[in-house]
């Protein structure tokens, strides 16, 4: 009883799209008891712009519906899902989940929830959307003669990621690995990489 996970990623996305909204990320682990599947969804390119439109707008008194974002943080990390976002995208995809019986056997645990501030990324559009942002990457082959690296994201080009690595303190292997003040890393050679609250 294999669990087809891209047959999951492409209904949860068309059961994202229905609720203008886009996933970000899916997990599923566990055994054949205790199973969770894991969602990150968010606002739609479209239904995001709306969002920033609407924060960037002056306070109207009256106006409880303006979106205030706290301090300091950029529109765009933000993900604008609600917890109403959340529940009917979960009553919706389990259902289908469960008519299509894409996780066929035992029970499973679904939970959604929003990316966070310190998403992940995986896809080249990540570092296109977080350019100018705070991110920590570790490779699989040592850059350098480092695998970890943390700096500001100030470009992504041709499949390669450059980081100013002066717009954070460095620690570790990175202090002494630098020798420039900046670092290119192929994205093929990311293990993981996460964005950095900067708050």
């Amino acid at each position: 009883m294999a669990v087809q996970l891209d047959a999951i990623r492409s209904t949860a996305d068309r059961v994202a799209a229905s609720h203008d909204l886009d996933v970000v990320d899916l997990e599923f682990q566990g055994g054949v008891k205790f199973r969770t599947l894991r969602i990150y969804i968010e606002k739609n390119a479209v239904e995001r712009a709306k969002l920033a439109e609407l924060a960037a707008a002056e306070p109207v008194e009256g106006q409880e519906d303006v979106v205030q974002l706290p301090k300091g943080v950029p529109a765009e990390m933000l993900s604008g899902v609600t917890h109403e976002d959340c529940t009917k995208f979960a009553q919706d995809f389990g259902t289908v989940l469960d008519v299509e019986d894409l996780i066929p056997g035992a029970e499973y645990t679904l939970e959604v929830s929003s990316p966070g501030l310190e998403r992940k990324m995986s896809k080249a559009e990540d570092y296109v959307r977080f350019t100018g942002s705070l991110i920590k990457i570790q490779t699989f082959t040592a850059v350098n003669n480092n695998r970890h690296w943390q700096g500001r994201l100030t470009g992504f080009a041709d499949g390669v990621i450059k980081l100013d690595l002066s717009a954070v303190k460095q620690k570790g292997k990175a202090k002494k690995a630098i020798t420039e003040q900046t670092v290119e890393i192929a994205l093929l050679n990311v293990e993981k990489a996460h964005l950095v609250a900067e708050i």
